[in-house]
């Protein structure tokens, strides 16, 4: 009798109500294939190679253990979606490719609570494969609540600084690196004191430096965030850059928080997911996390490779971060709208029990782009500038000044030019020089 090929089979393509959710990791993925290629037998071999099987069925690899361990495939869809051959035939030629959204479920078994083999189970050997690229996990509750996430989030920043309903202003101290601690406490106390909520090391500073000790930076710019309160009536976090080896991160975070810091900050590709989480669950670490993004544009900028900036999104909440990072797409990077919307959604949306993170935007943020980024997000939103504060033509100050000015206008529904004309030459001297969305503002404001 002729035995049918089990890459048919039910068991291992499942419909999605013949399935416990609960116990599937389920990633989507787009995937393009030859022409001629059996999808289906394509799609349980990539789930299988990540799960129990590999390239030639082995005796040990029984029903049983495919019941239980084995990746389910609970759809193929494919864009378009063709099902008559003769329209499959005229549509794409001998080289060309058909594209597919594919759903494969992981047992959560297999991977517990251990993050690095999530990632190598779902992003793993298959992520070599041309046109294979993740664009988004489900995961069950019983997995997530394994996971720290964030300890503060959105609402514990906002009682920290004591600020309910407005964006809230990020500043980066600039130049990025190469500056001694007594240079940038002066920055710091300029930009605290115009109003700025959270000012961050950047991401090219982290833990000691020959030229800027880690205890020197956090005594002496939290100094000058004291007194700035004196001046501004408001609290200041102080996010410092403790990136490092894995071996010194718990070391660099309890010299912040020993010396009066208040918040620390890690490049999250840099240290590990594993790393962030080890910082969220030490409970001797008591301050907000600020997770960077940067090197996360490597694996996720192409359309057709590695995976998407929403998983990463969804994999620092879960690891602890209170603040990440997006790139928005008006200032001088180029990630599209859509995309930089599905992250801000991600950052704030229910995610089983898990506190929303404070979503955090970078990039070549000006004044004029405040109205959009609140009609885009709402007030829930970390506003990150780096020069429209320090390149303000009336200094750091001033330019801090000038984005309070601007959101405090948004919040009253006053428009920008409007404000300008009737406000502060703050506010007026930084639209002049960098304009206003929609109306003069440009890409060409910025050299990348």
């Amino acid at each position: 009798m002729i035995s049918q090929n089990r890459m048919y089979g039910t068991l291992l393509n499942p419909l999605v109500e013949g399935s416990d959710l609960g116990d599937l990791l389920v990633a989507t993925y787009l995937i393009g294939c030859h022409r001629d290629e059996d999808v289906v037998v394509k799609m349980n071999s990539i789930g299988i190679e990540q799960t129990t099987g590999s390239w030639v069925d082995v005796p040990a690899e029984t029903d049983e253990v495919r019941a239980k361990y084995a990746s389910k495939v609970l759809g193929i869809y494919e864009v378009p979606a063709y099902e008559n051959q003769t329209d499959l035939n005229n549509k794409i030629g001998p080289e060309g490719y058909r594209w597919f959204v594919v759903r494969i479920g992981y047992p959560e078994v297999n991977i517990d609570d251990n993050l690095p083999l999530l990632i190598g189970t779902i992003a793993g050997n298959i992520m070599s494969m041309p046109y294979l690229k993740l664009l988004d996990i489900d995961f069950p509750k019983k997995f997530v609540d394994k996971f720290p996430g964030p300890k503060f989030g959105l609402e514990g920043i906002r009682k920290i600084l004591g600020a309910y309903d407005r964006p809230l202003l990020n500043n980066m101290i600039k130049p990025c690196t190469g500056y001694t601690p007594e240079v940038g406490a002066k920055l710091f106390f300029e930009a605290a004191a115009g109003g700025v909520d959270i000012i961050k090391d950047d991401e090219l500073i982290g833990g000691n430096r020959e030229f800027n000790k880690l205890a020197d930076r956090v005594k002496m710019n939290m100094d000058a965030a004291h007194r700035a309160e004196e001046v501004k009536h408001e609290s200041t976090l102080y996010a410092c850059n403790i990136t490092d080896e894995v071996s010194r991160l718990k070391e660099n975070a309890m010299t912040v928080i020993e010396n009066g810091g208040n918040c620390i900050m890690v490049d999250v590709h840099g240290v590990g997911y594993s790393a962030v989480r080890m910082l969220a669950e030490d409970p001797e670490i008591t301050v907000p996390i600020l997770g960077h993004s940067c090197f996360n544009g490597a694996f996720t900028s192409s359309p057709y490779q590695g995976m998407s900036s929403k998983v990463v999104t969804k994999i620092c909440r879960m690891m602890g971060c209170d603040i990440y990072l997006t790139q928005p797409p008006y200032g001088k990077f180029d990630n599209t709208f859509d995309n930089y919307i599905i992250n801000m959604i991600t950052a704030k949306a229910p995610m089983h029990e898990l506190k929303p993170m404070l979503p955090f935007v970078g990039g070549g943020v000006v004044p004029g782009l405040v109205p959009k980024f609140m009609n885009d997000c709402g007030n829930d939103i970390l506003l990150g500038v780096g020069a429209g504060i320090h390149a303000h033509p009336m200094g750091p100050q001033a330019g801090a000044r000038a984005f309070r000015e601007a959101i405090d206008a948004c919040m009253k529904d006053i428009p920008l030019r409007e404000a300008a004309k009737n406000g502060s030459k703050e506010l007026k001297t930084a639209i002049e020089k960098w304009g206003i969305y929609g109306e003069d503002h440009s890409k060409n404001l910025y050299a990348l």
